[in-house]
């Protein structure tokens, strides 16, 4: 059984033995709040895809509004579930439960950080070029290294942020985020290595990065479920399934505010399509608010407000009624497939019509389309450059990346991550002008 009292510990990765004080209020995780919130990967996040391509006339969610949006519902449902447990077990103010909020909110901001450019298609390109392109012969120089070839192509954006929060940030001396064990813990969604991937391509952590995540583990008390002939594998830390619950309320139901706005969807079927979520007494109570704004879009903006609020609550619920089995590492899935049956079953009928209509939609399909193309050539021209450095071509394009990639590293690994890491940090802005350039079709303003 997993404790609270070592779940929440505001110690740093890299500042273990560093002594610091502060002249502020400010707990430990809300500084990795302020930290994420003005660091240079969060802002770029405002030009990376979410689903819909950037805004034209019609504003749509990009990865930081989504981001934003996540980290508010993630605070409110720390808030919510540290005050349940502490309504029934009061002693626990003592181990920093009431800061549970902060943490999630601090995590939901970082959830998205290690996402390349170009929405999903980003993530599919990497691994296409692995399995499929040009770089298939590169798995004989991992024979002997079997994890870190499953870590390339099986790229995933959630390791990515785990990589980008925790990988040679070895605090002030060096530079970098220095974010505490439990914040960088809330992030690992998936919490084993690549080998355990799967189909779904789904792990928590690089090869690279797996004995700092063992090490915030071993330290947090996180369940091992140690399986014989298996890899080793975790149990959730506990607030990953509030971080997942923000992001499963969010990205559904913006998405479908934002295919309203963008008329895939027509007013009537959206409306329709929220109202499932409410019982019958609380649609009569809708439609009597409905009744009284005019604005269509307000109308939409209104229940999804609605929405979220009631999800909240029944995840909330769920973990509360699940703690047990939370803290000693059975719970099977997420919050959101526990809660009450009527928004359940819309949950699933909302997803489902995103996959068709939305997910699907012609716009969302050509921006994946553009952005497999210009993240392949971005790729296929990078891992060329830093296999053959010594060639003049190569030499040009490694003068482009910053020194705080390790792209001139010994091992072929490191200098693939490297490339990894410079691209998935691109903007869709960023990594078209460069695909652009390459290819000669523009040139730097004179």
């Amino acid at each position: 059984m997993m404790d609270w009292e070592k779940l929440i510990s505001g110690k740093r990765l890299g500042m273990e033995d560093v002594h610091s004080s502060h002249r502020d209020d400010r707990s430990a995780f809300l500084r990795d709040y302020d930290r994420l919130i003005f660091s240079a990967p969060f802002r770029r996040l405002q030009n990376k895809t979410q689903v819909f391509p950037l805004p034209g006339s019609v504003f749509v969610h990009n990865r930081l509004t989504h981001s934003l949006e996540v980290s508010c519902v993630g605070r409110s449902l720390g808030n919510n579930v540290a005050r349940g447990i502490l309504n029934d077990r009061p002693l626990l103010a003592q181990t920093g439960l009431l800061e549970i909020g902060n943490i999630t909110a601090a995590a939901c901001l970082a959830h998205d950080m290690g996402n390349p450019p170009f929405g999903h298609s980003g993530e599919k390109a990497i691994a296409a070029y692995f399995t499929e392109g040009g770089g298939m012969p590169l798995q004989s120089c991992f024979k002997n290294k079997p994890q870190q070839w499953t870590d390339i192509i099986n790229f995933e954006g959630n390791a990515n942020a785990f990589r980008l929060l925790s990988h040679q940030f070895l605090g002030r001396r060096k530079g970098g985020f220095a974010m505490t064990y439990s914040t960088l813990a809330s992030i690992v969604k998936y919490p084993y290595s690549s080998i355990l991937a799967g189909k779904k391509h789904k792990f928590g952590f690089f090869d690279s990065e797996a004995p700092i995540y063992h090490k915030i583990a071993d330290e947090l008390g996180i369940i091992r479920h140690s399986i014989p002939g298996e890899p080793l594998r975790y149990a959730r830390y506990p607030l990953v399934y509030l971080v997942e619950a923000a992001d499963d309320i969010c990205y559904l139901l913006m998405d479908l505010e934002d295919a309203h706005k963008l008329k895939i969807l027509s007013t009537e079927k959206t409306v329709s399509l929220m109202m499932e979520f409410l019982s019958p007494d609380e649609q009569n109570h809708a439609r009597d608010i409905l009744s009284l704004v005019s604005d269509v879009n307000e109308q939409v903006s209104y229940l999804r407000s609605k929405l979220i609020g009631l999800l909240v609550d029944e995840c909330t619920r769920v973990f509360l009624e699940e703690e047990e089995s939370i803290m000693n590492g059975t719970f099977k899935g997420s919050l959101v497939s526990h809660i009450s049956p009527t928004p359940r079953d819309a949950y699933r009928n909302c997803y489902e019509l995103s996959k068709e209509k939305i997910y699907r939609s012609r716009d969302v399909l050509e921006v994946e389309l553009a952005g497999f193309k210009i993240i392949s050539t971005l790729l296929e021209l990078m891992i060329e450059a830093v296999q053959n450095p010594e060639r003049e071509y190569s030499k040009l394009l490694i003068n482009r990346v910053s020194s705080q990639y390790e792209i001139a590293a010994p091992d072929i690994y490191t200098r693939i991550l490297a490339v990894l890491d410079y691209i998935s940090g691109m903007t869709d802005v960023y990594a078209l002008d460069i695909y652009r350039k390459i290819n000669g079709n523009s040139l730097p303003a004179v």
